[in-house]
């Protein structure tokens, strides 16, 4: 019989905060996740479902508030899943964001290392280069929106506090102008329908403005005029495009991309290098904590001009080209063709020659670069949420680099890596957590490890 049913409702105390913003309360041992709570906090709950091992429950009122608890500025913030964190302060953010890497790292990886305070912004709002807004048909109205946690249910926005206010208009006006000309939103259950999201990236340095319209259909009725009145409204576009996405499924772009407008690409710079940014393209969201992440990865590095460096999981060579000025030869691998062409027209743009690009999976071209006489001084790995390979980690031991910097999004697969490499001869020196989206649950991490000599 578990300690609490279904509807209950009771006071309890939140003790900490998950990985994705909801609080975490215990009664008689058995977990229970309240969105919107804070650590230090008692709040009146409901308990809205339950599971052997945790439930969740939603909150009535907070009876003894933290002394972070702050007045979220975003009047949809608590119906909308675009961000959970606004109602704590953002210095308890930034030490809420340190703790839980220090936690993860001592429960998951069994490290008791230093570990920085969090890198934060002194202005942490209006930070995102790129919006991707999903539509709907409401009551005979286009509406523009994100949606609610857990749910594929459009909350109506009509700005958002950390986007580009750029991008916030972009999508406002591309929204008036499908409406004026009839375009309908794609709906998930029928399959009807035409427009899907809209998204909008807008180059920080640059000033370029990219607007994609991802549309269920090849064909949109009446385009010609829709490209001519959006120009009208926003004359500094530099791109618009269609991406085509046929198919039912929750990933956001197809395969194909038509240009109606401008260019096929946009520019902006990290750290004075210039990247070219496609609709597909992988490029960090945040350009100000970019270049504090990278520049952090960079000192880890220690390079001295002299040595080989292997960067994994390079995408589009934005951490390949920050080494690269500082490396002897730099090699880059990605999984993904048009990442890989990319990082290569990146390299030419840049007129940086000291760097090699393969496509293919890390832990298959690894092997292959030892075998024709590759022997990195320093691995730089920068992976997926999943984390690394175990094949891939066993590659890096047997190419015993003296350094490995690894850069995560997921702190809990870095503890298990870093674990695996511990036990196999590299001793983490310290970590430095980054907060690339405040106001967000999400932190990322920056750890230096170094190999032992025996």
């Amino acid at each position: 019989m578990l300690p609490v049913q279904k509807n209950d409702r009771l006071d309890v105390h939140i003790h900490d905060l998950t990985h994705e913003g909801a609080g975490v309360a215990r009664v008689d041992g058995y977990t229970l996740f309240v969105p919107n709570a804070l650590p230090g906090e008692t709040v009146e709950i409901v308990v809205t479902k339950t599971n052997k091992q945790y439930g969740f429950a939603r909150l009535i009122d907070v009876k003894e508030a933290s002394a972070n608890r702050v007045e979220p500025p975003c009047p949809i913030f608590y119906q909308c899943g675009g961000c959970q964190l606004q109602h704590f302060s953002y210095d308890g953010q930034l030490r809420q964001k340190r703790d839980r890497v220090v936690d993860a790292l001592k429960r998951l990886g069994q490290f008791d290392v230093p570990v920085h305070e969090t890198i934060g912004m002194p202005e942490p709002w209006r930070y995102r280069n790129k919006a991707q807004v999903p539509f709907k048909d409401e009551a005979g109205r286009l509406v523009a929106g994100f949606y609610r946690p857990r749910s594929h249910d459009i909350v109506e926005m009509k700005e958002c506090l950390i986007q580009d206010e750029r991008n916030d208009e972009a999508v406002q006006v591309v929204r008036d102008v499908l409406a004026a000309h009839g375009v309908p939103a794609y709906d998930e259950k029928t399959g009807r329908g035409v427009i899907r999201h809209v998204m909008a990236r807008y180059g920080y340095h640059s000033g370029e403005l990219m607007i994609v319209l991802i549309t269920k259909t090849t064909k949109i009725k009446g385009v010609n005029e829709i490209v001519a009145d959006i120009l009208k409204r926003l004359p500094d576009v530099t791109s618009i495009m269609q991406n085509v996405n046929p198919d039912k499924t929750n990933v956001i772009l197809g395969s194909t991309n038509k240009l109606l407008y401008g260019h096929e690409t946009i520019e902006d710079k990290i750290g004075g290098l210039t990247f070219t940014i496609s609709p597909h393209s992988f490029f960090q969201v945040n350009p100000v904590q970019t270049e504090k992440l990278y520049g952090k990865a960079l000192e880890y590095a220690q390079l001295t001009g002299t040595e080989q460096v292997v960067d994994a999981y390079c995408g589009i060579g934005t951490i390949s080209l920050f080494l690269a000025r500082k490396a002897a030869h730099v090699y880059g691998v990605e999984v993904v063709p048009e990442a890989i062409e990319d990082a290569k027209q990146n390299a030419l743009v840049n007129e940086i020659d000291n760097v090699t690009y393969a496509c293919g999976a890390a832990e298959d071209v690894l092997p292959q670069w030892k075998k024709d006489g590759i022997n990195p001084d320093v691995i730089v790995v920068d992976p997926p949420r999943k984390g690394c390979a175990e094949s891939f980690l066993e590659t890096m031991v047997e190419m015993a680099p003296k350094r490995i910097v690894y850069v995560s999004c997921n702190v809990a697969t870095q503890a298990r890596d870093m674990r695996y490499l511990a036990d196999r001869g590299y001793r983490l020196v310290e970590v430095t957590p980054v907060d690339m989206f405040p106001h967000t649950a999400h932190v990322e991490t920056v750890a230096w490890l170094e190999k032992q000599t025996m």
